[in-house]
């Protein structure tokens, strides 16, 4: 399997990316999660600063985030994401990333 390493000049380490699919467990009462935005959002930025996290991308309708952790491995992608807030009303499931999809580019070890 092919791995993207991604660098931070501040931090000055190399880390694997991750997405981070978090999906609303069922019984999840979305007016308690509204309300601990403003942590979620303040946590979000620390580890923004720190270089841990990247895009975060919501489908509401569906339950769903999708947040891109920078990390050593899936223990500590996942334990990154667990940092947040509203992980506690989430099913974590973290898949490593090898890279960004560019037509015609064939990423070795990569079935097609």
């Amino acid at each position: 399997m092919v791995q993207v390493k991604v660098h931070y000049e501040k931090e000055q380490q190399s880390m694997e990316a991750f997405m981070v699919v978090s999906t609303f467990k069922d019984g999840t009462v979305m007016d308690e999660v509204f309300a601990v935005v403003a942590e979620e959002q303040a946590q979000v930025k620390i580890l923004e600063d720190e270089g841990r996290v990247g895009p975060i991308r919501l489908a509401l309708e569906r339950g769903t985030v999708f947040i891109e952790v920078f990390a050593d491995d899936v223990d500590q992608a996942a334990e990154t994401v667990r940092s947040l807030p509203m992980s506690k009303w989430w099913d974590l499931d973290v898949f490593p990333l090898i890279g960004v999809a560019v037509p015609g580019v064939v990423v070795p070890g990569v079935a097609s």
